[in-house]
């Protein structure tokens, strides 16, 4: 069986309340050995890397830019002494989910535009001190991140880490890499309309790309139902890990790979990108 690392998805949502255990027994099934989880803000810290502890999963602490607006002055302080004090975990991989997101009209204008952008930067710096590397939120939001990430890149070093679903121009995808950061690709290459999405996943250098869920979110087109069909009565499919290999076959199909050469390829690039997990998977 092929081995797989979801490298982002939110295992501690309120979605999987009624059946976490199950849910993660099902993904192990399906073949993925590993899967990343990233916080949100510092009420989700603990949450976060318990559920890690408790699934032999990975985990990463950072504040959103989503959560910025609620998130207090201090969280950043928080943050600081929460990375200093598990430094020594093994399931600690990534500052993260960290970014900027300009998708959301409010979080676009100022004040929080600017404060997320103070959020990100001093976060970028926490990752440098504690030398971790970053999962990155990127929503219509590519050219301020790779700013920011040129100007804090760690002398000499570059960047380890991830642009979780990146959906930006194949220029800015060549930035990235060339920054160091692999391109985090899940169920959104699965709907055919995604024309430009699709053409990155399957021209992209395959050493550039990871594979998410992003769980529960981000559901592939199997799972998803349109407004209108939701309005009717039909529920939303619940997206989850054990979706992953599916979505690898629709991403090897795309490229012409097998999917065992998709497993094998994309497992070495999330090792790359977050290096603590190579540990973990020889556990």
């Amino acid at each position: 069986m092929s081995v797989w690392i979801d490298t982002h998805c939110h295992l501690d949502a309120a979605e999987f309340a009624g059946d976490r255990a199950a849910m993660r027994a099902r993904a192990a099934a399906a073949g993925v050995a590993l899967c990343v989880l990233p916080a949100v803000g510092v009420f989700n810290f603990a949450a976060v890397r318990e559920l890690a502890h408790q699934f032999g999963d990975s985990y990463a602490l950072g504040i959103h830019p989503l959560y910025v607006k609620q998130a207090e002055d201090g969280d950043l302080a928080l943050l600081d002494a929460e990375l200093a004090l598990r430094r020594s975990d093994p399931r600690l991989v990534a500052v993260g989910e960290i970014g900027l997101d300009y998708f959301v009209p409010e979080l676009s204008e100022s004040p929080l535009r600017e404060r997320q952008e103070h959020f990100y930067r001093e976060q970028l710096l926490l990752a440098r001190k504690h030398g971790l590397p970053v999962i990155l939120h990127v929503r219509r939001s590519a050219d301020r991140l790779l700013k920011h990430l040129r100007e804090l890149a760690p002398p000499g070093l570059g960047w380890h880490g991830i642009g979780h679903a990146f959906n930006g121009s194949a220029q800015q995808a060549g930035e990235f890499i060339k920054l160091g950061l692999k391109l985090g690709f899940g169920g959104a290459v699965t709907f055919e309309r995604a024309l430009q999405l699709r053409r990155l996943a399957a021209e992209l250098p395959l050493s550039a790309l990871v594979l998410e869920t992003d769980a529960p979110d981000i559901p592939p087109h199997w799972l998803y139902t349109t407004a209108e069909q939701r309005a009717q009565g039909q529920a939303q499919g619940r997206n989850e890990p054990a979706e992953l290999p599916r979505i690898a076959a629709v991403l090897a199909q795309l490229r012409g790979l097998t999917v065992d050469e998709l497993a094998a390829a994309s497992t070495a690039n999330a090792l790359s990108a977050l290096p603590r997990l190579k540990q973990l998977l020889a556990c």
